[in-house]
């Protein structure tokens, strides 16, 4: 019979890791799980085995990732100023345009098989968003979406003031595999963001739940929260990382 859907996801907490590391862990594990996809076609169906699930939480030193339709002038340091910030600078393959990770910021890199929730990636992006939305709002915060940009803004509707993006996101999939994720501002050192015109987009701010809150937050309940939502807003259930 064909194998019934895994809801089960692996969380792990990779600490603060150099952005190639994680990336190349993200790479290892999404590979897994599309050349089992692969394997699985030329199968009986009583041979199959099932992909797994992962959602990877971490931190970053500082760096700037360009995506594949990104525009490099989005860049405003060169190879001195990168070494004077001591950031680091990769062109990578998710989509999206210019971003920034760092201490002070959550990111989570889902590694899913879409076939065991459903088939669209607009609804996978739109469920990422609503889980950020909805940890922000445990900090009392009203955050959403701007029509025709992607991920989580404050300033989203009339009277909130200054439209300002505190969580972006970029993603990758195959054979209904995804990697890379969402990027949460929490207590960030929010000048990097100065050496870039974050996603090219020139005409509004970036901001962090600790700017907007006026206090430093606890990562750790930051993130608690966050994956309890993305448990949630995609129906997961958490197992033991293995």
């Amino acid at each position: 019979m064909p194998l019934l859907p895994n809801k089960n996801v692996n969380v792990k907490n990779l600490g603060l890791i150099d952005y190639k590391e994680a990336w190349d862990y993200q790479e290892e594990l999404f590979k897994g799980s599309v050349d089992q996809k692969i394997a699985n076609r030329k199968l009986p169906e009583n041979e199959q085995l099932e992909t797994s699930n992962y959602l990877l939480f971490c931190q970053h030193p500082h760096v700037y990732t360009l995506g594949k339709s990104g525009d490099e002038t989005n860049l405003l340091l060169q190879e001195e100023g990168l070494k004077a910030k001591d950031a680091k600078y990769y062109k990578i393959n998710r989509g999206g345009d210019i971003t920034y990770h760092g201490p002070g910021q959550i990111v989570c890199y889902p590694i899913l098989d879409l076939e065991h929730f459903f088939t669209d990636i607009h609804k996978y992006m739109r469920n990422m968003e609503e889980a950020v939305i909805l940890t922000l709002a445990d900090y009392g915060l009203d955050a959403g979406r701007i029509e025709g940009l992607t991920g989580v803004w404050l300033g989203h509707k009339p009277g909130l003031g200054q439209p300002r993006k505190i969580s972006a996101m970029g993603v990758k999939s195959s054979r209904w595999i995804t990697m890379h994720g969402l990027a949460l501002n929490v207590n960030p050192d929010l000048t990097y963001f100065g050496n870039i015109v974050p996603c090219g987009i020139t005409d509004k701010a970036v901001t962090s739940i600790e700017k907007e809150l006026g206090r430093t937050l606890s990562l750790s309940e930051v993130e608690n929260k966050l994956k309890n939502h993305l448990l949630s807003v995609f129906e997961m259930n958490e197992v033991e990382a293995s």
